[in-house]
């Protein structure tokens, strides 16, 4: 489409009374002004769809990090804002490298220019990413080496995202210690089905699906009563699938915006994992939403869906009843005698039991969940630290009588004179 003039522009003096578009307008027109001079004519502002470059600060630095010669730093925009970020390191050391905010970046070998930047409104800053180009066919290239970036950095941890009062928060959580599959307490059949799928899923680009005429996509349910693994679970599962994962972490600000905007990036870097947690919190009026996104989201390839929820009564039906949302419900259960057993002798409890107490501590431990197994262990080793003796029993016993306050919130004993809510 041919250049064509605009009724409004930012060099004629009236469009100054347009205070807020003024203020917009400017510092674009300035940088398009030293692209210009500096790479050649032609440059033009590319709009994009909604959020396209919302996380743009993280792939730049990725870049500039990984890939310094495909980046080039032209120039900070705002004087008085910061061209560099300080980052605390580990042992009181810090990092000083430039910032992805108000710096223009330039890419050589596409031509074009990227830049996060504050946009002004009612005396109060908002970041807003742009990117500036040549040629369409130039941008097109550029975006497809943007998310293979973007997916590379998205595969060195899991991707969180949190729906807060200030909108959807990206955030990355390292795995700082790989948790293996012969390290999830499940059922044989139960962990081999599982991970099966999973596999299947991703290994060759989904041949398996291909091979067989089935639509590349799988929707799966982990439910139960928390502290028997559905987190670990996914987290061996990020740390064995070359695939990224993000976490979505639903909340009361959860919304229809956020469900589209969750949905548009994992379909955009796709084949990747999406693990909806506590699916059965998503707020009552944008759950239609929720479910027509779902619909659209599966019918497209590449998404390996994991809902998790410790109150499966709470679940909606549609989630389930409904072909194409997810495909199979997998109940986690309590431990049975022979992972209990398992568990508390790979924590080490045999330093501080016979094998007679053990098996008996195996018995009496009849339906706590692992997470409640790893106070046992904590407990045993703290009373053999002090005593160098352990009463099994006793330590049993005082778990369950707090258990029984905590549910009955009945560990208050003397209301006068205390601090409380």
């Amino acid at each position: 489409m041919r250049n064509q003039k605009t009724l409004i522009q930012y060099t004629n003096e009236a469009s100054k009374e347009l205070k807020s578009y003024y203020g917009y307008a400017y510092p674009l027109n300035k940088i398009l002004e030293l692209l210009n001079d500096n790479y050649g004519p032609e440059f033009k502002l590319y709009n994009m769809e909604r959020d396209r470059l919302s996380d743009c600060r993280d792939v730049l630095e990725d870049i500039l990090t990984y890939h310094p010669d495909e980046i080039e730093l032209v120039t900070r925009v705002f004087d008085s804002i910061g061209a560099s970020n300080v980052q605390a390191l580990k042992e009181g050391n810090y990092n000083v490298k430039p910032s992805t905010f108000n710096n223009l970046f330039y890419f050589h070998k596409y031509e074009v220019a990227v830049v996060s930047i504050p946009i002004y409104s009612y005396g109060h800053p908002f970041p807003e990413n742009f990117i500036l180009g040549k040629s369409d066919e130039q941008i097109a290239e550029f975006l497809t080496f943007y998310d293979e970036i973007e997916r590379k950095s998205m595969l060195k941890g899991i991707t969180v995202f949190t729906d807060t009062d200030e909108g959807l928060v990206r955030s990355k959580e390292n795995i700082t210690q790989q948790i293996n599959r012969e390290d999830v307490l499940l059922e044989d059949r139960l962990k081999t089905e599982i991970f099966r799928s999973i596999d299947e899923f991703f290994l060759n680009s989904g041949s398996f699906f291909k091979t067989y005429n089935i639509p590349y996509k799988r929707g799966i349910l982990l439910y139960g009563s928390p502290g028997n693994g559905k987190t670990t679970l996914v987290k061996s599962i990020a740390g064995s699938v070359s695939a990224p994962i993000v976490y979505w972490q639903i909340t009361e600000f959860t919304s229809s915006y956020s469900i589209n905007d969750v949905f548009s990036k994992v379909l955009r870097l796709s084949p990747m994992v999406l693990v909806i947690e506590d699916i059965d919190s998503m707020p009552e009026h944008c759950r239609s939403v929720f479910l027509n996104t779902l619909d659209g989201a599966t019918t497209q390839e590449g998404i390996f869906l994991i809902g998790t929820t410790n109150y499966p009564e709470k679940i909606d039906p549609a989630l389930i009843n409904r072909a194409g949302r997810f495909d199979r419900a997998y109940e986690i259960k309590q431990p049975n005698e022979q992972l209990r057993k398992k568990y508390l002798a790979e924590k080490g409890t045999n330093q501080f039991l016979d094998d007679s107490e053990l098996d008996e501590l195996v018995r009496i431990t009849n339906g706590l969940s692992i997470a409640q197994l790893n106070e046992v262990y904590m407990s045993i080793a703290l009373e053999w630290h002090y005593e160098k003796q352990v009463d099994i029993k006793k330590v049993i016993h005082d778990l369950q009588t707090n258990q029984k306050k905590v549910r009955k919130q009945d560990w208050i004993t003397d209301p006068v004179g205390g601090i409380g809510f």
